[in-house]
């Protein structure tokens, strides 16, 4: 396992529609196993592949806060099959915008159906910080960020800031 640089927004990357995964492989795998290795070391609790710099439809996270490392899951062209009505807001960040965090409404109770690491479609009911985390990750492969639910105003003070990090850390 290695560890991949976190791209940092703005980034035209990060806006890209990530197409489908075509075939599970040694590559793919190890691939996830980096992004897990990066994410537990940002830290964080999910990362995308576009977010190392991979156009795929590929997620992993792990939201097992007090055990991390203990429910490393990958997501391979994931897709919400079902969505509650009720809607929560809580603080989301993000390992490409980092220190910035602002709260996001979304779906408390969702279906995630995906094909995990060793090629089975899977179907999962999420709630809590793990159906925020699925539907934050999933965002990025559709070319979403956490920022785009806010007002523009917002978003572009973010952006502009983030501008100035990836400066002063020669990452333009």
């Amino acid at each position: 396992m290695a560890l991949r640089p976190i791209i940092l927004h703005p980034d035209a990357r990060l806006k890209k529609v990530c197409p489908p995964v075509e075939v599970v492989d040694e590559g793919l795998l190890k691939l996830a196993d980096d992004m897990l290795e990066t994410m537990y070391d940002a830290p964080g609790v999910g990362l995308a592949a576009p977010q190392v710099g991979v156009l795929k439809r590929l997620f992993v996270m792990d939201c097992n806060r007090e055990d991390a490392g203990k429910e490393p899951t990958v997501c391979i062209n994931p897709e919400i099959t079902w969505a509650s009505e009720t809607l929560v807001t809580g603080e989301e960040g993000c390992l490409s915008i980092p220190e910035f965090y602002e709260d996001v409404s979304r779906p408390e109770t969702i279906r995630l159906s995906y094909t995990n690491r060793d090629g089975e479609r899977v179907e999962r009911e999420l709630e809590g910080l793990w159906a925020t985390c699925a539907q934050h990750e999933l965002d990025h492969l559709n070319g979403k960020l956490f920022i785009d639910y806010l007002g523009a105003v917002r978003r572009t003070m973010i952006t502009n800031k983030m501008k100035k990090v990836k400066r002063e850390k020669g990452r333009v």
